[in-house]
């Protein structure tokens, strides 16, 4: 009897050391280690916010930089969240606080990495360029052998390149612009359209996006990459900000970064081409809009008017073609050739013409970021 019941102890006893070691091998597998960044160590199931550089050089005061991390306990996927590349468009970097705000490490699946303020001199400064004057959307993936915003260009693409597998680029409308809630998303790669739908902004603009651009050299170094473009520089923008960090977390379930379903997100209007509204030649002036961002126009429809103070003259302004308000200028003076009105349109970029084709190429570097 007694060496019966030590059988059967025995038999408990390594039923449970299997068990064990087993949870503990999953266990082992699903968690992930800690995150080594910019010479800290982020534990899982933490969040830290700190400065990118530990420096005190004069240099690094013109182009050190905020880092927001939260770091889950259990293995996924590696989301790169960057603002304020552009110093007036601060909307993007009052998405990103928001959003790092509600995201609890503890319940989080992978890695977000967010970079609020990457011209954070920039934003200070109310200034759109780097130090230097330089469009630093333009540099990437930017040499450390280069100028100051090549530098920065290429630091943080080296981050982003080397700890996340995607991109979600904040942007706003830029000088006296503001843009519809919008993703643009290259048409060249799949991954990178689901998460442009699943973000949820309404309107998605198809294009690779200017050459030197973040999105696009990130894209083509592998990273699924979009962009959320919304409202206009120097102002926060709430509306926006509500679309744009609902649409992060949108984003962060689709990737299964957060538990419980995915939300329902509603079809989006998808547009391959583009174009401005200029001002006509000759009638540069006061411009008053009649129409507002998200309006769809029929070709001839009134959008607004120019006065020449001087002449006392008005001209009305009329859409040459069918399509959306995506973008608009604020009531400003401006003179010929000025872009007033960004439309979406219908169609496809393989009906273009080799002229249409250079203009919409042309059209992309003015829009994108």
């Amino acid at each position: 009897m007694v060496i019966s019941q030590m059988l059967v102890r025995s038999a408990y006893v390594a039923t449970l050391i299997v068990t064990l070691l087993f949870n503990a091998s999953a266990l082992q597998a699903q968690n992930q280690p800690p995150l080594s960044l910019a010479k800290r160590v982020i534990l899982p199931g933490e969040k830290q916010d700190f400065l990118l550089l530990i420096d005190r050089s004069f240099d690094a005061a013109f182009v050190n930089m905020p880092v927001y991390v939260a770091h889950g306990h259990k293995a996924g996927h590696r989301l790169c969240i960057t603002a304020g590349i552009h110093g007036d468009e601060i909307n993007g970097s009052e998405i990103a606080r928001r959003t790092f705000a509600k995201i609890d490490p503890l319940k989080l699946r992978g890695t977000v990495i967010m970079l609020p303020m990457v011209n954070t001199a920039g934003i200070r400064n109310g200034e759109r360029y780097m130090p230097d004057r330089r469009d630093l959307n333009r540099y990437f993936p930017g040499s450390y052998n280069g100028s100051i915003t090549s530098i920065v260009a290429r630091g943080t693409f080296d981050l982003i390149t080397t700890h996340c597998d995607t991109l979600i680029d904040l942007h706003t409308g830029s000088f006296q612009r503001a843009n519809a809630p919008q993703i643009r998303v290259t048409s060249k790669n799949p991954a990178a359209q689901t998460l442009a739908r699943n973000f949820g902004s309404g309107i998605i603009i198809l294009g690779d996006g200017p050459r030197g651009s973040l999105r696009r050299e990130a894209a083509e170094a592998g990273i699924t990459a979009i962009i959320y473009e919304a409202a206009g520089p120097h102002v926060f923008d709430v509306e926006a900000a509500d679309i744009g960090v609902r649409g992060l977390m949108n984003v962060m379930h689709h990737l299964e970064m957060l538990p419980g379903d995915s939300p329902d997100i509603p079809e989006d209007k998808v547009y391959h081409l583009t174009a401005w509204e200029r001002v006509p030649l000759g009638s540069g002036g006061f411009f008053f809009p009649d129409v507002s961002l998200g309006t769809e126009v029929k070709t001839g429809q009134r959008l607004g008017y120019l006065v020449t103070p001087l002449e006392d003259k008005t001209t009305v302004l009329t859409a040459s073609r069918d399509g959306i308000i995506i973008g608009i200028a604020r009531p400003q003076i401006v003179l010929s050739g000025y872009a007033l009105f960004h439309l979406g349109l219908r169609g496809e970029r393989s009906e273009l013409t080799e002229k249409e084709l250079l203009e919409q190429e042309s059209d992309d570097t003015l829009s994108d970021g």
